[in-house]
């Protein structure tokens, strides 16, 4: 659905921030963008949506190239950023003005997921609180219909009810058409929900699997202190025991520590890497 191709990219003339950075992101999935502070995540989505341009590289949805950002290319994806400005009107007017640009736009689900958030479709967007308007473009981007839904840090200014909200109608909405890529430092909020781990560290894709895979490859477990097996691929103290992810040899069932791996991966652990590039 997206290939990213040899990607560069820089802010300052000597300091790449990409440097041949090469992505696919399939549909049908929820991918989870993690990295962190500085790693681009938020310049990764601008790149893909068109608003910001690569130095070298390609960058394509549905064959769709970003450079000339025309019409089909726009309509094709929706981006909740983290930062924003709404314009001073009402939810009804700002939905006559930009909903047309969707063909696939669905009014009814609209006004659906705004009840669900608890945010009365009279409102004045202008005097909303930043999490009411987090909702609102939360529930806009997902009655688009749009093959590709961009999220940066969409659990900010949430309260812990809507956070739910947000996990119920993300996991509703997903369809083998459709593709929703959540970039966040709140790996909590995401980890029982994502189908895909795409780590970014230093200009490159340091790491991409999906969690089907991650599940069969590694066991998460809690171990003793004292007693560290010898085939440990990463842990990390835990008062009085320890976190760790050891090689799952007897394909055991346990639950993902999303942010256990995450600091696994950035850490550099070759025995990790090395575990996966050998499976």
């Amino acid at each position: 659905m997206i290939e990213i191709k040899n990607l560069s990219f820089a802010y300052k003339k000597n300091f790449k921030l990409f440097d041949t950075l090469n992505l696919s992101i399939e549909k049908g999935k929820i991918h989870g963008l993690l990295g962190k502070n500085g790693a681009g995540k938020t310049t990764l989505l601008k790149l893909i949506a068109g608003l910001q341009y690569p130095l070298e590289g390609n960058i394509t949805i549905e064959s769709l190239s970003s450079k000339g950002r025309s019409p089909q290319y726009l309509s094709n994806y929706f981006y909740v950023a983290e930062e924003f400005n709404l314009p001073s009107i009402k939810i009804n007017t700002y939905l006559n003005i930009y909903a047309p640009f969707y063909k696939a736009f669905d009014k009814n689900a609209f006004s659906n997921y705004l009840e669900e958030f608890n945010i009365p479709i009279n409102n004045q967007l202008n005097k909303m609180s930043y999490g009411q308007k987090k909702k609102f473009l939360l529930a806009f981007g997902l009655a688009t219909n749009s093959k590709i839904l961009f999220m940066d840090e969409p659990t900010n200014g949430l309260d812990i009810p809507s956070k739910s909200t947000f996990r119920k109608l993300i996991a509703r909405n997903i369809t083998e058409d459709r593709a929703f890529i959540i970039s966040t430092h709140q790996i909590k909020d995401i980890e029982g929900m994502i189908d895909t781990v795409i780590v970014l560290e230093n200009g490159k894709v340091m790491f991409k699997q999906d969690m089907t895979e991650i599940s069969d490859q590694l066991i998460f477990k809690t171990i003793n202190s004292e007693d560290i097996p010898s085939n440990i691929l990463y842990s990390e103290d835990n008062i009085m025991n320890k976190k760790a992810i050891l090689p799952n040899i007897n394909k055991e069932d346990s639950p993902i520590d999303v942010e256990l791996l995450f600091n696994a991966i950035i850490s550099e652990n070759q025995n990790l890497t090395q575990h996966f590039n050998n499976n």
